[in-house]
């Protein structure tokens, strides 16, 4: 049973008295009320039962008689907040429609943006559902990325290859004994033991699929083709060599086995000056393992296959596995294969200086805008690229909004404390956005960056890009956790530049 006591008239009974009052009351005394109604909150009974009134305003008149308050009907607990009534200065012409309710933008992170942790800042927030830009500083510049490039390196091959391609190493057979081991940009081909690439193809399937073609004929060569494209510009300059040496970044050839890492099983692992020449060699142990005649022994020389026979072939797993491989551990050994075959695919050469024209005309597919952006590299490691934190933030829109196939980006992106190169981030007071944030990292020796999408702390969806220029890794990071954990309090009230 309810406690509630029913009150000596029905609720209908006073509903209707108050809504009749409230009109008497707008009648006697017009207010310029907001969407042209008001809406009258009448708390009734002792169980505080709440029911609303929308009164539509009338024209303006005078009243004949004078009428006592809405809240004069109400039970002795009601009780109704009564609008301020604005005369209308002389002189000031009135709208005749009064304007629509707007949310207020009170809110600021200007202290957060201004720490000296972010260097030389950039950043560009917008609301992702309604397109309103909500802050931005130094926005429209356009910056080094760091690996907040790799997103833009995933929607291009999403738009070019789509996410179901898969990419192809063969062999194919030549005269005189020699077999050519043909790569198109797998990274991930292994030797088939520890890899970090799990599901990758292996050496040891081709070797199986040539001996099952060639039985007993004896291998005397193994040709080791890697022209896919011209690898003249394996390495590119402004990347510093340790990249290499440390284990980062390999030189970036058509074919190589396992990322070309001296450990592959370690994401970061040094890499050689000769991937070509080590794929070969370990093409030429796979074909020992297996049994083909004479291959221990077998030449191996680099240069282009002059045959089309194919007699082994094997694939990558699907471009949106790779993505998905690629992208929490901003892997940019993947990033810079994507973006060379992504080259290949479109048409163009893959070659590093096609790279500006190969992605501007795939992002234009999004519906986003990406004139005046310079792409040097698919991993963002080279300075001089420049892409602003309004082009990222607007390409995030379609991200967030899994358009045209880039819900595996969305997925894909590391998670504010939970996953990827963001799960030891956003601790202390940084922590209330942690599982709120799905963004990319970016880390090079002159900046540190961060982009991707918000679910604020009211509800709202905001798509955002920060750079920290300048300034050292150890300061960059905390004060890029608290600028966007400012964000996101702020929601939809952010507000200032």
């Amino acid at each position: 049973m309810s406690d509630q006591q029913p009150s000596p008239r029905s609720v209908p009974d006073r509903l209707r008295d108050a809504a009749a009052a409230v009109r008497a009351s707008v009648a006697r005394r017009p207010v310029p009320w907001i969407a042209g109604g008001l809406a009258a909150v009448l708390v009734l009974g002792s169980g505080g039962a709440v029911a609303v009134a929308a009164a539509t305003m009338p024209t303006p008149r005078a009243s004949k008689h004078p009428v006592a308050d809405a809240s004069a009907t109400a039970s002795p607990s009601a009780t109704t907040a009564a609008p301020t009534s604005t005369p209308t200065p002389t002189g000031r012409a009135v709208p005749k429609d009064a304007a629509g309710p707007s949310a207020l933008r009170t809110c600021t992170i200007s202290t957060a943006a201004s720490a000296s942790g972010l260097g030389a800042f950039e950043g560009y927030v917008m609301n992702a559902k309604t397109g309103e830009v909500l802050f931005s500083r130094n926005g429209d510049k356009a910056a080094q990325t760091g690996s907040v490039m790799k997103t833009l390196t995933t929607a291009t091959a999403l738009a070019v290859l789509g996410g179901d391609h898969r990419i192809p190493t063969t062999v194919t057979k030549e005269s005189g004994g020699a077999i050519a081991l043909v790569g198109h940009g797998d990274a991930t081909l292994s030797a088939g033991g520890a890899t970090v690439y799990p599901g990758a193809p292996t050496l040891g399937q081709l070797a199986q699929q040539v001996k099952a073609k060639l039985g007993s004929t004896p291998v005397t060569t193994i040709v080791t083709d890697d022209t896919y494209w011209n690898d003249a510009d394996a390495w590119d300059p402004t990347w510093p060599v340790s990249e290499r040496t440390i284990g980062y970044q390999p030189n970036v050839t058509a074919l190589m086995v396992d990322g070309d890492r001296a450990n592959p099983g370690a994401a970061t692992s040094p890499r050689s000056t000769d991937p070509v020449g080590r794929a070969g060699d370990l093409f030429r142990t796979a074909l020992a393992n297996a049994g083909v005649a004479g291959a221990a022994n077998a030449q191996i020389v680099k240069r282009a296959t002059t045959s089309s026979d194919t007699i082994a072939t094997v694939s990558s797993q699907p471009v949106s596995t790779l993505i998905g491989q690629m992208i929490p551990n901003s892997d940019n050994t993947l990033a810079e294969m994507l973006a060379r075959v992504s080259s290949k695919e479109s048409g163009s050469n893959g070659s590093a200086a096609s790279l500006t024209s190969v992605y501007q005309t795939a992002l234009k597919s999004y519906g986003v805008d990406p004139s005046g952006i310079v792409i040097k590299d698919g991993s963002g490691e080279s300075a001089a690229n420049a892409v602003s934190p309004n082009f990222v933030a607007h390409l995030m829109v379609q991200v967030q909004a899994g358009a045209k196939g880039l819900g595996t980006l969305a997925n894909a992106l590391p998670v504010s404390g939970q996953s990827g190169t963001l799960a030891s981030r956003f601790t202390g007071a940084n922590a209330v956005a942690r599982g709120k944030v799905h963004a990319k990292t970016g880390w090079i020796d002159s900046a540190n960056t961060l982009g991707g999408y918000i679910d604020a702390a009211d509800g709202t969806r905001l798509t955002f890009a920060f750079y920290a220029i300048g300034s050292s890794r150890a300061a960059a990071l905390p004060a890029l956790d608290a600028v966007t954990a400012a964000t996101y309090s702020c929601g939809s009230k952010l507000t200032g530049s």
